[in-house]
């Protein structure tokens, strides 16, 4: 007999004090995620933060949800995004993923949106016949440097045998790209790199329409759902440990010492991601030093869903990418969260929106 729990604050709180949470076969959240959770300044007390779904006294599988809202004229709108969804392998063909998904809409009145989500997920979704694609996101990603010892090997099992001589190559390459990179250096205009959003940062993006303030950036910075950490905890199935893990709040000012450019970046495992940019420049400043950065940090790739952003890339000389493609972020609004919106609401989302923020 299948039958669902929900948690809200106070509840997962204590499931995760207590312990509770560790007693099963596999991790229905990690300690760090639920207190982020929590810690979510757009999560109310009553909402819902968790389901579980138990076959008699067996957990069977479980759904997180992230709370949000929209301002609109000085209303708040609340909805969530759906930020997990397992089953385990044991309990499939029961239909439980549908009765988690009908519990979180029922919890949020329909109110719910999804991004990111593996092609498996998306199939299901688009099956229960109640998600909408909305305005999706264009982006891109960026190569620095060659990686065939993993990339070949990842995409065609059956060369495992070469990663030896992938390696090899892969050190030639890097080596000459290395030489051409080492002319880049540390702009000279003023940067600062912060581990938070200070005051000036506060009033500098205050004057953009966003939809997460200062405070619950700040929330993400010092609540990360991945810890730095050399293994990943195998009873849990979603992202919660990466061997480098870091986030940067990047200010750039003109030569009169005015703040100019205002970024957060993720920097995960060689990865960057730029999740939030405001700036009042043509962003050649700030590419001048993402160039230095990259270069600093030895990063392999950058996926970018800056639109002014990529097309000053496009144009600029400098960039040290070796090679770039074209990628695109959907995203699926539930039908009734699409009727309580306003017609023709444009949530305008940065890459950061969602959960994508904290992976």
């Amino acid at each position: 007999m299948i039958h669902l729990k929900t948690f809200n604050k106070k509840q997962l709180e204590s499931f995760v004090s207590l312990g509770e949470f560790q007693k099963y076969d596999f991790l229905p959240i990690t300690q760090h995620r639920a207190k982020s959770q929590i810690a979510n300044p757009k999560a109310n007390d009553d909402q819902t933060l968790l389901i579980l779904a138990f076959d008699d006294d067996h957990l069977a599988g479980y759904l997180g949800c992230l709370p949000d809202n929209f301002k609109m004229d000085n209303e708040t709108f609340r909805y969530a995004w759906l930020s997990t969804l397992f089953i385990s392998n044991q309990f499939r063909g029961k239909k439980i993923a549908q009765k988690l998904l009908n519990k979180a809409f029922d919890e949020y009145n329909g109110n719910i949106a999804i991004t990111e989500f593996t092609k498996e997920a998306e199939s299901l979704y688009n099956k229960i016949g109640v998600f909408k694609y909305i305005e999706l996101k264009e982006g891109k990603r960026y190569y620095f440097r060659t990686d065939l010892e993993n990339i070949i090997p990842s995409k065609k099992e059956k060369t495992a045998f070469l990663k030896p001589a992938f390696r090899i190559a892969d050190s030639a390459a890097n080596f000459f790209i290395s030489i051409k990179n080492s002319f880049i250096r540390h702009p000279d205009f003023p940067v600062e790199i912060l581990d938070h959003l200070d005051k000036e940062s506060v009033d500098f993006i205050s004057n953009f329409k966003i939809n997460r303030t200062a405070d619950e950036i700040n929330w993400a910075i010092e609540n990360p759902w991945i810890l730095e950490g050399e293994k990943a905890d195998e009873k849990y199935l979603f992202s919660s440990y990466s061997k480098n893990f870091k986030y940067f709040w990047l200010k750039v000012y003109c030569e009169n010492k005015n703040l100019i450019t205002c970024s957060l970046l993720i920097l995960r495992d060689g990865h960057l991601k730029i999740p939030y940019l405001f700036s009042i420049a043509d962003l050649t400043q700030f590419i001048d030093f993402l160039n230095y950065f990259i270069i600093e940090n030895k990063v392999k790739t950058m996926t970018c869903y800056q639109t002014e952003l990529n097309q000053k890339i496009e144009s600029s000389l400098s960039f040290p990418n070796i090679h770039q493609r074209k990628i695109e972020r959907r995203y699926m609004f539930h039908e009734k969260l699409i009727n309580h919106l306003p017609e023709n609401f444009k949530p305008n989302f940065q890459d950061g929106d969602g959960d994508c923020l904290m992976t």
